[in-house]
């Protein structure tokens, strides 16, 4: 069951809400849609060209080798783009150039370029600024490009590898290769938006907000303009004299709120559909969209919903992630869908060696009434995880702008079914809704297919819940509200007790009689006949079994382990005892049940509903930021009926954190006793030092979470 947002009355024509579903509302005297990358990158050019004060990108990617100009003739700039904005920089001397990218994860290591060229590096007046300033787990997504405060771009594309590409998608284009090695790349489709007037404006105060973020330095403001207008000389307005609604996600960080604009602005869009709702976009995995379009295909007259998706993700994480969400959210609408009105659809080519067209865009064309276009994905990350930016604008009756709208949807579907937009406007003419159109106009070759994607159940059991794989809010803001966690000063305590007791033995086993009672010698020659022993591993993988039966302190077993087997085998002989513990205790709790497990505690039972809806990120929090005793949490968790895979996978990525940090620690220990000295007591008090600071940090992380309302998880299997 998906748990719908709560519904709005919006008037006709008042559907954007500064501070609910968007940030501002400009006017803007002229916008243009720029469908594939070359439109793009030429328009970007041009407009570049009349740069004078300052030309600013953010982007999630950003490589100097990708090439602007492709099939045109040299006009006497560099074709690529990093020696393109060198000699932008030569010529307008008064021109900064400020680019902030995301700081991207080393997965992306082969597709990135690693560090710009020495002749950009050179120029004092570029501004190169890789930004991490965001939560685990997430990215800046935002793909925003601002020219003197006169004229923005932002949309799906970046200046990356495998991005430029033509509305034919031509085979084997000789301009459509992988920069880091020259491989040819499959047919990519985007969108961007070119907009003018105070909408950009109010788009380069944005860009002047992250970059003021992610560096503490401000960029001034672009003055008044003189001489020649920024807008591409190539670029024909589609539309003049609207309001452009601009729409933001951005994680909950130290200093920032938590900003879902998107989100409530694509809710409310799905919402204001009569007739149509025309989706394109990379991932569709969002439970609260799909719920909203639950509820409009469950209505006796509800809208024709068509998808045009991506149709399999580059690489196999992708595919074995993102994508089996999808299959699951797609299952769940398919069975919703009881009167016909869900189109599911990919764009295939029959020129290509069996591959499909990358779709990589993000469009929303509502009825003939609506248009958004951004950087958001429909997936639950880029509703709340990721920083995005979209806009939109509403055609208010007006029957020009009207046309226009429906001119860019029918436009998008004729090169998607390889016919021409006239052939599009007249099957809508002729057909009762728009997949009836649509359907009329397929055909062999290059078309618009069915989508029916099976996900193999055996792939799908293996795949955790949506909200470790593609979650809607940082891992640390989703889980465990604040009344259930630790008090921070019960956390400071009862470290700084553990580690001023560990401290007190070794000074007590170094300058007392204890040290003659237990000496030394002794214990480390029956600790060394017992590491010896072939049955050592298995007797103490049985001792993790007992404790955790006896709900014995898990960190003394882990102790006594590292002390006797050295830093390395005490870890993984700690780590399959652990491991084993868990489950059997899990499956301990399974056999109670709910009910007697609960009895023991009213706040053991709000736990263990919060365990049953969050599954693996629940298990990951509190093991790594516990509520309750080890053996405690493991039969809960058994109890709610966790699926032992989740509670497994949860459990092995919480304790590692833990046990690696404790067999550190405890091995440092055992060399200040067998050697002390001055280096050795340095080394202890350092490792003290760092677990107190990481206490106090946990201090002031707890202090600021606050408890993030719950959603109900969408229960759908793959079809």
């Amino acid at each position: 069951m998906v748990l719908s947002p709560e519904a709005r009355t919006v008037q006709p024509g008042r559907l954007f809400d500064p501070g609910h579903n968007c940030w501002r509302v400009e006017p803007c005297s002229r916008a243009a849609f720029l469908v594939d990358g070359q439109a793009y990158f030429t328009a970007f050019r041009e407009a570049a060209l009349l740069a004078r004060h300052s030309l600013v990108i953010l982007g999630w990617d950003f490589d100097t080798r990708v090439r602007l100009v492709v099939d045109r003739e040299p006009d006497g700039y560099p074709d690529r783009l990093g020696p393109f904005l060198s000699a932008l920089l030569v010529r307008r001397r008064r021109l900064h150039i400020y680019v902030l990218v995301w700081d991207f994860h080393v997965i992306y290591f082969r597709e990135r370029q690693w560090w710009l060229p020495s002749h950009l590096l050179a120029q004092r007046r570029l501004h190169f600024v890789k930004d991490g300033a965001h939560p685990v787990g997430a990215s800046h997504h935002q793909k925003i490009v601002v020219i003197d405060d006169a004229v923005a771009f932002v949309g799906g594309l970046d200046f990356a590898s495998c991005r430029w590409d033509t509305p034919e998608h031509r085979a084997d284009h000789p301009g459509r290769v992988m920069l880091s090695d020259g491989s040819p790349c499959r047919p990519f489709h985007d969108v961007q938006m070119v907009v003018d007037g105070p909408a950009a404006a109010a788009l380069g105060q944005l860009a002047r907000q992250r970059w003021r973020t992610a560096t503490g330095r401000l960029i001034p403001a672009a003055p008044s303009r003189t001489g020649a207008d920024p807008w591409p000389a190539s670029v024909v307005p589609h539309v003049q004299d609207i309001r452009m609604a601009i729409a933001r996600t951005m994680p909950e960080g130290e200093q920032q709120p938590e900003i879902r604009e998107v989100e409530r602005l694509l809710v409310d869009l799905l919402r204001a559909a009569r007739r149509s709702i025309y989706i394109e976009t990379q991932y569709f995995t969002s439970k609260i969209l799909a719920a909203v379009l639950a509820e409009r295909l469950q209505e006796p007259d509800g809208p024709d919903i068509v998808m045009i998706l991506h149709p399999n993700s580059d690489g196999w994480l992708e595919q074995h992630t993102m994508d089996v969400l999808r299959g699951r959210v797609l299952a769940f609408l398919q069975s919703m869908d009881r009167r016909r009105r869900l189109g599911l659809y990919y764009p295939r080519l029959s020129d290509f060696r069996g591959q499909c067209i990358s779709m990589h865009s993000k469009v929303c064309v509502i009825d003939n009434a609506y248009v958004r276009i951004g950087s958001a994905n429909m997936s639950n990350r880029s509703m709340g995880l990721d920083s995005e930016c979209d806009v939109a604008f509403h055609a208010g009756g007006d029957p020009r702008l009207e046309a226009r709208v429906a001119a860019f949807r029918n436009g998008l579907l004729a090169e998607h079914l390889n016919v021409s937009p006239e052939d599009v406007e007249r099957a809508l003419e002729e057909a009762p809704g728009l997949i009836a159109a649509i359907n009329s106009l397929r055909g062999d070759g290059r078309s618009l297919a069915i989508f029916d994607q099976q996900i193999p159940p055996e792939v799908d059991e293996l795949v955790p819940d949506e909200e470790f794989v593609d979650p809607s809010r940082p891992y640390d803001a989703q889980l465990i509200p604040v009344e259930h966690r630790p008090s921070a000063r019960r956390q400071l305590a009862m470290g700084a007790g553990m580690l001023l007791a560990v401290v007190a033995l070794a000074a007590a086993w170094r300058w007392s009689p204890l040290g003659e009672w237990l000496e030394l010698s002794r214990l480390l020659a029956y600790a060394e006949a017992f590491e010896r022993s072939p049955a050592a591993p298995f007797i103490t993988v049985g001792v993790f079994l007992l404790g955790g039966l006896l709900v014995a302190p898990v960190t003394v077993l882990i102790a006594a382990a590292i002390l006797t087997f050295g830093p390395i085998h005490g870890f993984i002989y700690s780590f399959i005892g652990m491991t084993l513990s868990a489950w059997l205790t899990f499956l301990i709790g399974r056999l109670m049940g709910r009910k007697a497990v609960e009895r023991w505690s009213r706040r053991l039972h709000r736990l263990s509903h919060r365990l049953a809806e969050k599954g693996v990120l629940a298990v990951v929090t509190v093991r790594v930021l516990p509520v309750a005793p080890f053996t405690v949490v493991n039969m809960i968790a058994g109890a709610t009926h966790i699926r032992t895979r989740d509670f497994l996978i949860g459990t092995i990525i919480g304790e590692l954190p833990g046990l690696i940090a404790l067999s550190i620690f405890v091995d440092q220990i055992t060399s200040t006793i067998r050697h002390p000295g001055a280096a050795s007591y340095a080394l202890l008090a350092g490792s003290a030092a760092a677990i107190l600071g990481g206490l106090w940090w946990l201090r002031r992380w707890l202090a600021r979470r606050t408890a993030i309302p719950r959603t109900e998880g969408m229960k759908a299997e793959c079809g």
